[in-house]
């Protein structure tokens, strides 16, 4: 019997769709309120203020989240420094290195629960929670516990001394991450911590507490307080606070810069960034606009070093658009817990106001704008994958940082004018180069003023390995050896 052929026949008309594929929250446990972690114990907060924390992609609220103020900081600050004096900082190395070793084996095995409680807080995709950043915040204290003995090493020649408490401020784009970016170095040099989490997204760190009370660390070598500016400018403020270890906002991180002059304490600081991504025309094409659209799409864009600055050698720019316009169509934007995600959504009200308003301003200026043609849910904060051609080096949306998925491209023919090009710009954190020509990679690497450049990939990350800006992106250095060295006092 002759089948007909229309029962074969493949509908390109019809784009392909995935089926939903939501990860379960039964793994988390939200409490309804959230006190402060102060000397191994949650405590509630002076004023018994509690503010909400939302899952941007509902708006639902979480959990109430209480507020430190100043006298629950001189608490938490004591509290650290009690424990520096009495137990923490005479522990040997090794005994140091069993407690971070614990928190990071706890962390494995909770890993489900902190990577669903990461995206329900922050909105990022669930695959991102699940396959970068738990992973590696547990990499990173593996890393450092290796070297809570072993500091002669790391300073050949010098003994390190420990500087004490060590203050600590993160963001929201990254939370736990950051949370054991700036922990485990702090512990695995003998100091003790008062961590403040970002408003918005406080509860992984939280949860962090909990993690750490279950791996038995002595009282109030790590203590965890949430709050808004001012709690973080009374932990700038306290007397007691040896050293200041702050990632966020370029204009804060300068008037925290102000707020140390003419103290001693030590501090170190990763700011904003502008990223140059250059694509030139002996590159892979198709692993280079992989490369743009996780430089710039990769957490919604609130990355520090997003690759927010594409640079196209002329002769291939029509084909990069091309095939970057392509790839653009079958991104899936929606419901960060759906592992078929690629774009969740943006962090907060405020943040998504900010991003239209600059990308309005960057139309205003005569840029061409370009989205992905996808609908998004309509309760949520939520930004589509945008391109912007036409523009210069003037623009507002070329020179400040938007930190949301909005791509400012323009077009190059030599090295040295890309080089120009790309070094325009206050800030100096990260950098890509996209060429099949090794020769080409160190030239250009070599040039530009950036902390962190990738060559033929981009946003890698890996506990060894330094990271931190130049210029008005920051100093110091988070990560591998050289994040020990902030940590300590070298005799």
């Amino acid at each position: 019997m002759k089948k007909d052929k229309k029962e074969h026949a493949l509908n390109f008309e019809t784009p392909f769709q995935y089926a939903p594929a939501p990860e379960s929250t039964a793994p988390v446990k939200l409490k309804e309120r959230y006190a402060l972690f102060i000397d191994g114990k949650f405590q509630a907060p002076s004023k018994g203020i509690y503010l909400p924390s939302i899952n941007p992609a509902t708006e639902e609220t979480l959990a109430l989240v209480a507020v430190a103020d100043e006298s629950d900081v001189n608490k938490a600050v004591k509290a650290a420094a009690n424990a520096y004096k009495g137990v923490w900082g005479k522990l040997p190395g090794k005994e140091r290195a069993k407690y971070i070793y614990r928190i990071a084996r706890i962390l494995q095995e909770r890993a489900r629960e902190f990577a669903i409680l990461e995206t329900m807080n922050g909105g990022k995709p669930i695959r991102e929670s699940r396959d970068i950043d738990i992973p590696l915040a547990a990499a990173h204290f593996f890393y450092y516990a290796g070297w809570a003995d072993k500091l002669d090493y790391a300073f050949p020649g010098r003994k390190a001394q420990a500087l004490g408490v060590a203050g600590q401020i993160i963001p929201w784009n990254f939370p736990l991450l950051m949370a054991a970016w700036k922990i485990a170095p702090a512990l695995a040099t003998g100091n003790t911590v008062v961590l403040k989490p970002a408003e918005t997204t406080p509860l992984t760190a939280l949860l962090l507490a909990e993690l750490i009370q279950e791996a038995d660390l002595p009282p109030g070598v790590v203590n965890i307080i949430t709050g808004a500016g001012e709690t973080g400018a009374a932990i700038v403020r306290h007397p007691l606070v040896n050293k200041i270890a702050f990632t966020g906002s370029t204009e804060v991180g300068k008037l925290i810069q102000r707020s140390l002059a003419g103290t001693d304490k030590r501090y170190t600081l990763e700011l904003g960034g502008k990223a140059a991504n250059i694509i030139f025309e002996d590159a892979a094409l198709d692993q280079a606009v992989e490369g743009i659209i996780n430089a710039i799409f990769f957490n919604q864009g609130h990355v520090c070093c997003a690759g927010s600055r594409l640079f196209v050698q002329e002769s291939v720019a029509d084909q990069v658009m091309r095939k970057l316009r392509d790839r653009m169509s079958t991104l899936r934007i929606g419901d960060p817990l759906d592992k078929n995600t690629d774009i969740g959504a943006i962090n907060s009200k405020e943040q998504l106001q900010k991003i239209q308003g600059l990308v309005k301003k960057g139309i205003a200026e005569g840029g061409d704008m370009y989205q992905a043609d996808c609908s998004i849910p309509k309760k949520g904060f939520w930004f589509k994958p945008t391109l912007f051609t036409g523009v210069s080096a003037s623009s507002t949306i070329v020179k400040e940082e938007i930190f949301g998925p909005v791509l400012s491209i323009q077009t190059f023919r030599t090295a040295d004018e890309v080089i120009e090009k790309a070094n325009n710009t206050p800030y100096g954190l990260s950098g890509g180069v996209w060429t099949d020509k090794g020769s080409k990679i160190f030239k250009v690497s070599k040039q530009l003023k950036a902390g962190v450049v990738w060559a033929n990939t981009y946003n890698k990350f890996d506990p060894t390995s330094p990271f931190g800006g130049y210029k008005e992106s920051g100093l110091g250095r988070e990560g591998g050896l050289h994040g020990l060295a902030p940590y300590v006092h070298l005799v």
